[in-house]
């Protein structure tokens, strides 16, 4: 270890300014994302424990988890409580069994508080109550409401039902952020607080969001509301508009027509009743009676005045020589006769009528006629003279001029974007080069500061070797060395091993300043 750190002092003294810098840098946001992603990981994932709290009810959550030592977080401007996600079940059944949160907004338990001394009054308000409580979590259980408000107008029973006042409701519905309350849905809640309270009629069910917007208002709620009528003819024009101007522009090709479409659709329920009598001549008659009348008087008779009562009561042709008989037949039969009773029901949204307004520009490569594109459009949608239905085909000269400038506003965009992503590109590349040449700068300056030290220490130990060799050869010759002669050079050797091992120390960690002495020193020899 005092190795490791005697090696990094020596390389860390060996570098400049700016690498210390660097170094220094580097190694303290090295610590700080080690630290950051420590704390990461050891941080614990909060789910929510309760949501939608009173205020009341929160301070009570919260003191109980400081008391069990449980961490939490605050969200929701305080109406919410959350804790680490592994301890949410069991934090959940343990606060329940401290009765917590113990308040409520009202609902069937305000029944549970009944006592034999209610009046009815104040039982009938329970009971309101409570049924507005339990609406009001019903309908926040749909996706989107983050909280219902329901308010009941529920008059007393009368004895005559001709007497009777209808039952009222009004709903306040608040969404979440960034969502919109359907029509689908508004007619949702409409049926769902209908159908829970005896009497009311879905009519009489008022629906508004939070920003004071009606979405349904009494009168209009039932069946087919306002609301859902406008969407009913808009998505009919549309569907309509789409599928004849998919047709134009098969025909006349795109941007060269336009088509408005004006549908009057009936959302009037009707039901009419049919009855049609049949009967077949060849089938026997049930039943079959026939009668016969003849008389037969005498011309001849003496007291008998004859002839034809005149138009003033005067006797014409009297004693005229008829016989004065005639004869009557009537028959009468019963025949089957087959009924036919046909009910039929109208469901809202037929159509009434349409107006369809067709402009098709002059200037087009294809021009095949306004008389032969109302017959082609006319074939299409059906067309029925009988209700109504109109179909307008004009040939007009478009004013391309806000095109053009559109168009001109998308090439100059789409330039400026090409010269950005161009400028990205460069700036990005001189960056990547830039690096590179100092990468490449940098490898070549530790290349020849390793060739220098390289060459410096080798000068230095032929030097070492030449005076050493120099005193060797000045030193007299001795046959046989002595003890204390081997001693003093193996001490010399040691002094000389360490004396390398300094001067290579030296250049590793003054490079350039050992070359320029070195320099030096071969222009002083002679």
């Amino acid at each position: 270890m005092t190795r490791s750190l005697a090696r990094f002092r020596s390389t860390f003294t060996s570098f400049t300014a700016g690498q210390k810098a660097v170094a220094v840098v580097g190694g303290l946001a090295l610590l700080m994302a080690g630290f950051m992603v420590f704390r990461w990981a050891a941080t614990p994932s909060y789910s929510p424990l309760f949501s939608n709290m009173a205020a009341e009810d929160a301070a009570a959550v919260i003191d109980e988890l400081e008391a069990t030592g449980v961490p939490y977080e605050i969200s929701n401007g305080g109406a919410t409580v959350m804790v680490p996600k592994d301890q949410v079940h069991e934090t959940r059944i343990a606060l329940s069994g401290e009765g917590l949160p113990a308040s409520t907004d009202g609902g069937y338990s305000l029944l549970d508080e009944q006592s034999l001394s209610t009046s009815q009054f104040q039982e009938q308000t329970s009971f309101k109550r409570a049924m507005e409580g339990e609406l009001a979590t019903t309908i926040e259980a749909i996706d989107g409401v983050r909280t219902a408000v329901v308010h009941l107008a529920m008059p007393p029973k009368q004895v005559f039902a001709k007497e009777q006042d209808p039952a009222k409701a009004s709903v306040l519905v608040a969404t979440d952020r960034g969502d919109a309350f359907q029509p689908e849905q508004v007619q949702a809640v409409v049926h769902l607080v209908a159908s829970s309270i005896e009497g009311l009629d879905p009519d009489k069910v008022t629906v508004t969001d939070s920003t004071g917007r009606v979405l349904s208002a009494d009168g209009t709620t039932g069946g087919t509301g306002s609301g859902t009528r406008a969407q009913a003819v808009e998505e009919y024009q549309d569907d309509l508009t789409a599928k004849i101007q998919r047709t134009l522009d098969t025909v006349v090709g795109p941007n060269n027509s336009t088509v408005v479409v004006t549908a009057n659709l009936d959302f009037d329920k009707s039901v009419s009743t049919t009855t049609t009598y049949e009967s077949d001549p060849e089938a026997k008659p049930l039943s079959r009676s026939r009668q016969r009348e003849s008389y037969n008087g005498g011309a001849g008779d003496q007291g008998t005045a004859g002839g034809v009562v005149g138009p003033e009561g005067q006797m014409e042709n009297p004693g005229g020589g008829g016989d004065g008989s005639y004869s009557k037949e009537t028959t009468t039969e019963d025949n089957a006769v087959n009924t036919v009773v046909e009910t039929r029901e109208a469901a809202p949204g037929g159509v009434e009528s349409l107006h369809i307004g067709v402009a098709l520009d002059t200037n087009a490569p294809v021009k095949p006629g306004a008389a032969n594109m109302r017959n082609l459009i006319a074939a299409a949608i059906g067309e029925d003279l009988e209700r109504g239905d109109t179909i307008e085909v004009t040939e007009l000269p478009f004013d391309r001029s806000a095109e053009e400038a559109a168009q001109k506003e998308l090439e100059a965009a789409a330039a400026a974007d090409a010269k950005a992503a161009r400028n990205e590109m460069l700036r990005n590349g001189g960056l990547a080069a830039l690096v590179v040449l100092m990468l490449v700068l940098a490898w070549l300056k530790g290349r020849r500061r390793a060739k220098a030290r390289a060459q410096a220490t080798t000068y230095v130990v032929e030097q070492l070797r030449a005076d050493q060799a120099a005193r060797t050869q000045q030193q007299p010759q001795v046959e046989a060395a002595s003890a204390a002669m081997m001693a003093l050079e193996a001490a010399e050797k040691s002094e000389a091993d360490d004396l390398r091992d300094e001067l290579a120390a030296l250049v590793e960690r003054q490079p350039e300043d050992v070359a320029q002495l070195l320099r030096g020193w071969l222009v002083e020899r002679p």
